[in-house]
């Protein structure tokens, strides 16, 4: 390529040489996160990983795929870029590990307005971050450059996630029965969800900025809406080395309501004890300020429990306390029950 036709695709909004020198400048960041099973280097066509077949008697490859939604504007917001991608490795992680599988790597994808080197080593930086956490390498990822399309300033960010299970250990809900209890783990408040109606609550209805102190909530509002989201990985990882988990819930969008039923068989309903675990400030705070009806705030929200798991009667108690020595924060919050005719899968008491 001709360094005149460089600079014409400069002018158009592209910089090849700073997207070569930003790769350079993640390198290292992104081979931190490198473990047994990555074959190639950042900078490739493609990532290369091996399975070990000595682990797996019938190895399933585990997948899935999401954003963060507009909690990149508040990230933006508050020129503070270096917890966003942990948003993003945890939205993934805790999906996958509802099925009982292992994360083995994970990849980026980052469009930009124009390329900002600083602000894109802080977003990589922190899917670093949350990939170590999750105990998966960062193999490969696509930044791209979209002038027209995203305004200078502006970035959005998606992430994607492989796995791994052996198929006879691969947690559906189908073994879940009437009986059963439920144990919530606690959240970091919103996690990543519900963005667009914290922004209209916070920004639009009562006139905040991102630097204002919120005396309900302690903290300046811009802090306590970037409390990257929980990583769930490990300590479930963990209690399944030596207890059985019927089924498990990421908490995420759709709440309480939508999230339970996608784990539950025919002929079973959730019951979940309002009491029976704190509900953070931040989430009467946004109730009050909007005037949201409770039950759409336990649709929309985590409410203070990030994951849960339904395990047997009789484990309860041994899982409860392993979680509290793994560093997590449970609570019994409720059980399975037979579905009456003509009730909802989900009802709080």
């Amino acid at each position: 390529m001709t360094e005149s036709t460089r600079s014409k695709y400069q002018e158009a909004g592209v910089d090849i040489d700073k997207g070569n020198a930003f790769v350079k400048q993640i390198k290292s960041v992104i081979a931190d996160t490198h473990q047994r099973g990555v074959l190639s280097e950042i900078g490739g066509f493609s990532s290369l990983f091996s399975i070990d077949k000595d682990k797996y008697e019938n190895p399933v490859l585990v997948s899935a795929t999401d954003g963060v939604g507009t909690k990149l504007a508040v990230a933006k917001s508050c020129e503070k870029h270096d917890t966003i991608g942990i948003d993003l490795v945890a939205m993934c992680a805790n999906d996958i590990i509802v099925s009982g599988a292992k994360p083995l790597f994970f990849l980026d994808y980052l469009a930009v307005g124009k390329l900002e080197i600083e602000v894109a080593s802080q977003i990589v930086t922190g899917i670093a971050e949350g990939c170590k956490q999750a105990n998966c390498s960062l193999v490969g990822g696509e930044t791209a450059e979209m002038p027209g399309l995203y305004r200078e300033g502006d970035y959005d960010i998606a992430g994607f996630i492989t796995g791994i299970v052996d198929r006879d250990n691969i947690i559906d809900g189908s073994d879940i029965r009437v009986g059963n209890k439920i144990i919530g783990l606690g959240s970091n408040g919103l996690h990543a969800n519900g963005f667009s109606l914290v922004r209209k609550i916070c920004f639009n209805d009562l006139g905040l900025g991102v630097g204002d102190f919120v005396e309900e909530l302690g903290t300046k509002l811009g802090e306590e809406l970037l409390k990257p989201t929980r990583i769930y990985v490990q300590p479930i990882l963990n209690i399944l080395k030596n207890y059985k988990i019927n089924g498990m819930v990421h908490n995420t969008g759709g709440g309480f309501y939508d999230n339970i039923p996608r784990v539950l068989p025919k002929g079973c309903r959730a019951i979940i004890a309002r009491n029976s675990f704190p509900v953070p400030p931040v989430f009467p705070y946004l109730a009050a300020g909007g005037g949201v009806p409770e039950a759409e705030m336990y649709r929309t929200f985590n409410m203070g429990i990030g994951f849960m798991a339904i395990v047997e009667e009789k484990d309860v108690n041994d899982i409860m306390l392993q979680f509290s020595a793994l560093g997590e924060t449970p609570y019994l919050i409720g059980d399975v029950q037979a579905e009456a005719e003509g009730e909802k899968q989900v009802e709080f008491i």
